[in-house]
């Protein structure tokens, strides 16, 4: 893959040497994700954050990431904010915006949408989630986290046991990573469902195409027994068209300390996309885990910073420039950022 220049709408786009050569370019990224060093690669370059869907760690990602590469980001959120709330199409917006900044990120409730805008324009277009499509950073950030937190390179990912639990039909981050995933050989994928929110099976079909071993249940204990990640998420209750379904559906498979103890290997490494629904009844993954070592959500989050800014650079062509203004940061950067990590920064 050609990254210099190139929209980013699908991990259908990668192998495992894009892959590699991500990776690689993250790794350097990480002192500047932890602020350690600081680098203006990126200055005078403009990112246009455009989000015509709710996101709070996403949006603020993209735009932390271009930021600590020295960029500066102009942002909108919301259709009631944007010209679409005017009856502007795609293709006009796709071109107006082109003209004004230097790389686009977009979310759009819409599957198929992103791919459209990109179709407009020369600028790159990064997929920052387009309805219950694909979020191909987030899968790429959570491979990226999968290999820290098991101690393996992309070489050592063969023979992994991942269990996904919750809901498949309309959680785009399992549909992504599940297709990533698909690129190694040997990869076991436990998928845990109640049968209305099964994974799509043209996702399924993708995956078994490649060779990957898929197993469907709704028994979570089974499930979730011989997994090596377990990665689990929330009732999409926004993509429902019927909110009394995505009420039934909240809470069916909840993993707590208990569960974790009883049921999971100890070395499993939990992780989830966030937000993780906190309310009562619900509570995918219990608030009792914060504590626990293997609990990988707020790491998970942590590693989207470098893995996005690895893409950025990569897209506009500045991967082997960084280290040219790199100088060490002026102001308080703390040893950890959460006051229950377990890994320091």
């Amino acid at each position: 893959m050609d990254f210099r220049g190139s929209h980013i709408i699908s991990v259908n786009q990668f192998d495992r040497s894009d892959l590699k050569r991500l990776f690689e370019v993250t790794a350097k990224m990480e002192p500047y994700a932890a602020r350690k060093l600081r680098t203006r690669v990126l200055e005078g370059c403009v990112l246009g954050n455009l989000f015509f869907e709710p996101s709070t760690r996403s949006r603020i990602s993209f735009g932390a990431a271009f930021s600590r590469l020295g960029g500066k980001v102009c942002d909108t959120t919301g259709f009631q904010f944007s010209s679409m709330a005017k009856g502007e199409s795609l293709y006009d917006t796709s071109r107006v915006i082109s003209g004004y900044v230097d790389v686009i990120v977009m979310r759009h409730p819409v599957e198929g949408s992103v791919q459209e805008f990109a179709d407009a324009t020369h600028v790159p277009v990064i997929n920052g989630g387009d309805g219950p499509g694909e979020h191909p950073t987030q899968a790429l950030l959570d491979l990226y986290t999968i290999q820290k937190e098991l101690g393996r390179n992309l070489d050592e990912i063969h023979g992994l046991k991942v269990a996904m639990v919750g809901d498949l039909k309309f959680g785009r981050t399992v549909h992504s990573l599940s297709k990533l995933l698909s690129l190694f050989e040997d990869v076991s994928l436990t998928l845990v469902s109640p049968d209305e929110l099964r994974m799509p099976a043209d996702i399924i079909e993708h995956c078994r195409k490649r060779g990957m071993k898929i197993k469907e249940t709704t028994e979570l204990y089974a499930g979730i027994s011989h997994a090596d990640v377990i990665y689990t998420t929330r009732v999409q209750q926004e993509r429902f068209t019927d909110a009394e379904e995505a009420e039934r559906h909240r809470g069916s498979f909840v993993i707590n300390q208990h569960v974790f103890e009883q049921y999971c290997k100890p070395d499993a490494v939990l992780m989830h996309p966030l937000p993780r629904d906190s309310r009562p009844g619900a509570q995918e993954l219990s608030e009792d885990l914060n504590r626990n070592p293997k609990l990988a959500i707020f790491r998970q989050t942590d590693n989207g910073i470098p893995v996005r800014m690895g893409l950025f650079a990569l897209v506009l062509g500045v991967e082997g420039e960084v280290e040219k203004t790199a100088e060490e940061v002026r102001w308080y950067a703390p040893d950890s950022y959460g006051v229950n990590n377990s890994v320091e920064v």
